[in-house]
């Protein structure tokens, strides 16, 4: 393919992008300091326009041989760079409304924690609490996990927690395909710049949404998996342990201590009721 074609084929792709974005409602990107250009000389058709996160205007023109001309170049949805911190990633969610769950939310709940966290916690999406608070895990479920965290003798504010998805689902539903395809990547990202030595997946969603994979979450826990060069830990989601008996919570535990013991920390001496 000549030159001409591939660069007919990206503004190809970059006017479907922009469709879709505007489309679902976004009317803006961030501002990049280069022009996208269409062919030279192409006559103007028609034209998107908006604005970017910045409020400045976002035009992007449609030429007479379906090509683009655009002030903005398409956002790179997973950072393949150095240097981007949480802040970066948290400002260009800005007001997102990538999905609908954007125009129901009280607020975005992005994360909470440490910045240099050896340790990760993903849940699978705000619940009632968060969303009015903006902070991952605050309701019954998060107080059961902060507990957690204090008896494997770490601090809430040592370890990072968030969500797959970052905004409440109506009446706390399952996630939908399409709101873990807009979330997931700014997920990544987040791990991305944490760097964290385990993760640990809680809950069935949060684990095959991660692990890409249909196995329940009684299959997968107890052992280590791998996402992206990272050991993952899948273990039952605090919520769940809420409603079952005592029985769980020990579940729980051996797999927490597995996670102390990969991260060559003292498992503190827990003994069992009987």
């Amino acid at each position: 393919m000549g030159a001409d074609g591939e660069l007919q084929q990206a503004l190809q792709s970059l006017r479907v992008y922009l469709q879709d974005l505007l489309d679902t409602g976004v009317d803006g990107l961030p501002v990049v300091s280069g022009p996208v250009s269409g062919k030279a000389g192409s006559s103007i058709e028609g034209q998107i326009t908006g604005k970017d996160t910045a409020g400045q205007s976002l035009n992007v023109s449609e030429t007479e041989e379906g090509g683009l001309q655009s002030e903005l170049a398409e956002p790179e949805v997973v950072a393949t760079g150095t240097g981007e911190t949480l802040d970066d990633i948290r400002s260009e969610l800005g007001k997102c409304i990538l999905c609908p769950l954007g125009k129901t939310r009280t607020n975005l709940v992005f994360g909470d924690g440490s910045r240099e966290a050896r340790l990760v916690f993903v849940g699978e999406a705000p619940g009632r609490d968060e969303d009015l608070q903006g902070i991952p895990f605050v309701g019954k479920a998060g107080e059961l996990l902060t507990s957690m965290i204090q008896r494997m003798g770490l601090k809430r504010e040592d370890v990072y927690i968030c969500n797959v998805l970052k905004c409440r689902p109506p009446n706390n539903r399952n996630p939908l395909p399409s709101e873990v395809e807009k979330c997931q990547p700014f997920l990544l990202r987040q791990l991305r710049v944490i760097k964290p030595e385990i993760i640990v997946a809680l809950g069935t969603f949060a684990a095959q949404t991660l692990l890409e994979t249909k196995e329940p979450i009684s299959k997968l826990r107890g052992r280590f998996h791998d996402y992206h060069g990272i050991p993952l830990m899948p273990t039952f989601h605090p919520s769940f342990l809420l409603r079952s008996g005592p029985d769980m919570r020990w579940v729980v535990w051996e797999d927490m201590v597995q996670v102390l013991k990969r991260m060559g920390l003292p498992v503190p001496d827990m003994r069992r009721k009987k």
